[in-house]
């Protein structure tokens, strides 16, 4: 069946490449936006993290919305590949315009930093819930997802530690002292090579899983269908709060840096081997997930990443050398999450149609998007109230309270959410064996379609 070829290297890096464009936003939204809220655009950091709940949780209730407009989407492209040169425009533009640093009140600064947000989180939704869903759609093999994902992932890692490392250099090249037209005109570079990677997987890509059902069905059945999908559940629940985790250690790793460490000229470098472990753990998952179960792999992972996230508890501010290598050894372990979840995703997928003979890929991706949107704004709350009350100041000497409170966002905190992930994936049902049954079901109830209709 053509659903389960191999895909050529062509097909793998062109739908790499727009991971590599997605993450040169979330990239910035994850290590760097906290921090130019409360130290280039001046905002109080309780607000910040007040913000980052509510326009987080506005978000992700778009985003199972994308969902089944993607999927009822007919086009002779494909369902899912137009929305990658549709989006172009709007995410480069609120791209700029989330980092642009107006004269304003206070509460007008506020005011815009909840519009230009909220406007490039639906922006960033419109064009990346179809795209991860064109993974469900490109192959049904599971082994071939799980390649696809660490090839997407590889190049999430890749494009993201460009980012990270490129980010501060080029706000300062561009800005020449001036950092609010730095970030600016970093933006508007962003946007151009963001929006030439999507247009790169537009042209290599191609969908061949379709439906068992000729018409769409209601939106309300498909939200039903996702509710009655155990499988999907323990999968929406684990990445939300894997996605914790992650976020809590990557936003508040530049205050880290910058006030625990006192070594901002750091900050691009420490978050530059992060994400290289990332992507390095991300190219050796289609390695490890032939010797071990999805499932076993994940819990043994996030027992890792737990104990060398209560490891930073007791790292001193000026062991440097440590601080660089518990990162790496988080990164590589957190690297195979990424590849892991979203092929078992497509899985889902596949469970929940031949359990309810219809398909949602879109839907099953965006309301993933979701839980891990909801993940990210939990974390922002946490980071912004946290420092708050124990009395951060922008651009000072931090007291101890607060240089305690941002050691512990890096390291107890993240442990126990590590920990939570763990208990979660123990119960998750869909062994290899049985997902294999699944799809040759599916192949011959689809085949047996397709023979009554007089299709050859």
């Amino acid at each position: 069946m053509e659903s389960q070829q191999s895909l050529t290297m062509k097909e793998k890096l062109g739908y790499a490449c727009g991971d590599v464009a997605s993450n040169i936003y979330w990239r910035v939204f994850d290590v760097f936006l906290f921090i130019f809220y409360t130290d280039v655009f001046g905002l109080p950091a309780a607000v910040v993290g007040t913000m980052m709940l509510v326009t987080r949780l506005i978000d992700a209730f778009s985003d199972p919305m994308m969902g089944a407009l993607a999927d009822r989407t007919q086009t002779r492209f494909g369902k899912f590949r137009p929305y990658l040169l549709w989006g172009v425009l709007p995410i480069a533009a609120s791209g700029v315009l989330t980092f642009s640093s107006p004269e304003l009140s206070d509460s007008g600064k506020v005011v815009w930093a909840y519009a230009t947000y909220i406007f490039m989180m639906l922006s960033y939704t419109f064009i990346n819930v179809p795209y991860g869903a064109l993974l469900g759609v490109m192959t049904s093999d599971s082994q071939n997802r799980t390649t696809l994902t660490s090839f997407r992932f590889i190049g999430a890692f890749s494009g993201g530690s460009l980012v990270a490392y490129l980010t501060p250099e080029l706000v300062q090249w561009f800005g020449q002292g001036n950092e609010a037209v730095g970030w600016r005109l970093t933006m508007v570079l962003y946007g151009v090579v963001a929006g030439a990677l999507f247009v790169v997987t537009f042209l290599s890509t191609k969908e061949r899983v379709l439906p068992m059902q000729s018409q769409p069905t209601p939106v309300m059945r498909d939200l039903k269908d996702l509710l009655k999908n155990k499988p999907w559940l323990i999968l929406f629940g684990l990445a939300m709060v894997v996605m914790i985790t992650i976020s809590l250690r990557a936003s508040s790793g530049t205050f880290y840096i910058k006030y625990y460490a006192q070594r901002p000229d750091l900050i691009g470098s420490f978050s530059l081997v992060y994400l290289l472990a990332l992507g390095v753990g991300a190219a050796l998952t289609p390695i490890l997930t032939r010797y071990i179960d999805k499932r076993r792999l994940l819990a043994w992972l996030m027992t890792g990443v737990a104990l060398c996230c209560a490891l930073f508890y007791w790292i001193d501010h000026d062991d440097i050398e440590l601080m660089f290598i518990g990162q790496i050894a988080i990164g590589l372990m957190l690297g195979p999450k990424s590849p892991l979840v979203f092929s078992m995703y497509a899985d889902t997928a596949d469970f929940s149609e031949w359990k309810h003979k219809r398909r949602a890929t879109a839907m099953v991706f965006s309301a993933a998007a979701f839980s891990q949107k909801l993940g990210g704004a939990l974390a922002g709350a946490m980071i912004g109230w946290l420092l708050a009350y124990y009395g951060y100041q922008a651009n000072l000497v931090q007291s101890d309270a607060s240089q305690w409170a941002i050691v512990l966002l890096m390291s107890l905190i993240p442990a126990l959410f590590a920990v939570i992930a763990v208990l979660i994936i123990i119960p998750y049902p869909l062994s290899e064996a049985r997902l294999k049954s699944i799809q040759q079901q599916l192949a011959a109830e689809k085949l047996t379609s397709k023979t009554s209709l007089g299709v050859k």
